[in-house]
């Protein structure tokens, strides 16, 4: 493979810019990656020749411009967050709304009542709405991704000790599995579903048996959730939505 650290596609009259993201992994396989932020990024393992390259990138060309296609089209929809009251606030997959109250001499508080967040201020400023909301999320994150990642561990036999948890926001991740056993969820997931928080949980799990996503893992993976693939595109369907906060 060249050095060069990018290619770009063209589909019809558009560009398409790629990152590439040289691997030295044994076992890794080449892997294209479309973002929410219209970032595109191709996990190269190392060895493989540019023909192999550019022979996936054209074979996928059509695939990564409908998905490109999609995430502009939920861009389209999503309005910048001001974070007033009758705003849409997502929490395990359904929209709440949000209600604001202006109490000067109340504790600052969220809490979920009846269906909507209601989120009590001393001043109605929407960086403080932010980041009350931020802290509340990653509260009920730490709850509900311990008590899945209880509820699944009996399933993934190999894992004779329950690995640690750690809450980490990232741009372009749910989560991920560091090569000592540490499984690190997004807190933005607790806005998804719960089928699709159990995806990314077991998906890391794998990952503490198979370290990389050779057949082996793709294959440990169907046998504990079969229709995983399913939950996957719903999350990345919705990713644009639950990740936006500004």
């Amino acid at each position: 493979m060249s050095g060069k650290d990018q290619r770009i596609l063209t589909y019809g009259s558009e560009q398409i810019r790629v990152e590439l993201l040289p691997r030295a992994r044994p076992g890794t396989t080449l892997r294209i990656k479309v973002h929410p932020d219209l970032t595109v990024q191709v996990v190269v393992p190392e060895g493989t020749s540019d023909v192999d390259l550019e022979r996936a990138l054209k074979q996928k060309t059509r695939w990564i411009w409908q998905k490109l296609r999609d995430f502009r089209a939920v861009q389209e929809h999503a309005t910048p967050r001001e974070y007033v009251s009758g705003e849409s606030h997502f929490y395990l997959g359904r929209r709440h709304l949000l209600k604001v109250h202006h109490q000067p001499d109340a504790p600052e508080t969220v809490r979920m009542l009846r269906g909507r967040l209601e989120v009590s201020v001393q001043e109605r400023h929407a960086l403080r709405i932010q980041k009350l909301l931020e802290l509340w999320y990653f509260t009920r994150a730490q709850d509900v991704f311990q008590h899945r990642l209880d509820a699944l561990l009996p399933s993934a036999l190999w894992v004779s000790t329950p690995p640690a948890l750690k809450l980490q926001v990232m741009q372009t991740q749910w989560g991920n599995c560091s090569p000592g056993g540490t499984v690190t969820l997004n807190p933005h997931l607790v806005k998804a579903p719960r089928d699709c928080i159990d995806y990314v949980i077991l998906h890391e799990l794998c990952h503490l048996k198979e370290h990389n996503h050779g057949p082996a893992f793709w294959k440990l993976l169907r046998y504990l959730m079969p229709d995983w693939e399913r939950h996957k595109a719903r999350l990345d369907e919705m990713a644009e939505l639950v990740l936006r906060t500004s």
